[in-house]
């Protein structure tokens, strides 16, 4: 099974949808490995976005996301990278379809609700970043069977 990480933006959190956007995760079928809360800070938040770092943009992303703590996931399940990436919508959220997270929560490409790694190597790096190894658990679902056919696991 497939791990990936994800970000509940600060819009998610002052918005009360917290548990709106972590249930569809869980209906889905994805198992929560890691969760925690944290306050990103400046430093983190360069190396996390350093593809952004020289952008106009990139003061008001950066001040966005330190507005409050974030919620910081792993969640994992058979090719969790790109069925997250697909729950999540296109960037924009006005661009985004309905049914998605960011198309049906989001009017914005920076208070999109959620970040979501792009690709396993990305969420490879981005869960070392955000996470101690022995923060991330191996657990069994008792209905992890309903979700997956046999030869899916």
């Amino acid at each position: 099974m497939e791990q990936t990480f994800v970000i509940l933006k600060p819009s998610t959190i002052v918005r009360g949808l917290v548990g709106d956007v972590l249930g569809r995760f869980q209906r889905k079928g994805l198992q929560i490995t890691a969760m925690k809360m944290a306050q990103l800070d400046e430093q983190i938040l360069r190396v996390h976005y350093a593809h952004l770092v020289d952008r106009p943009f990139f003061p008001d992303l950066m001040q966005s996301m330190m507005a409050t703590p974030v919620i910081l996931m792993v969640l994992k399940g058979k090719d969790a990278v790109e069925v997250v990436r697909t729950m999540t919508g296109a960037t924009n959220g006005r661009k985004a379809a309905p049914g998605t997270i960011r198309g049906d929560y989001s009017m914005s490409g920076q208070e999109n609700i959620v970040h979501a790694s792009d690709s396993p190597e990305s969420a490879k790096v981005e869960i070392e970043r955000f996470f101690k190894p022995e923060e991330i658990f191996d657990y069994a679902l008792p209905h992890f069977r309903n979700f997956y056919a046999p030869d899916e696991v």
